[in-house]
């Protein structure tokens, strides 16, 4: 299953929103910084990223369920299951 662009660009935001936090935590680390800070923004970082995960399912679900035209035995359950639960 491909997603339309339009539907990720906000999953895609949110990542490079990360991408860049994840970046600002590395520069901390080489920078001797706090353990304790680095760790704080290193879980907001890894926060940032399940939620772009979740996200990312949920549109894929919601696609898929456009897919079908409401045929529930169209969509491949146990896929989405497997896709959904690889983030919980």
């Amino acid at each position: 299953m491909q997603l339309d662009a339009a539907d990720v660009k906000p999953v895609v935001t949110r990542m490079k929103r990360a991408h860049g936090h994840l970046a600002t935590v590395i520069r901390m680390l080489e920078e001797g910084a706090e353990c304790e800070d680095a760790l704080t923004q290193l879980a907001a970082v890894n926060k940032a990223l399940s939620k772009a995960g979740f996200a990312l399912v949920a549109t894929g679900m919601q696609e898929c369920m456009r897919a079908a035209d409401g045929d529930a035995d169209a969509v491949d359950t146990a896929r989405m299951e497997k896709l959904f639960l690889s983030f919980a």
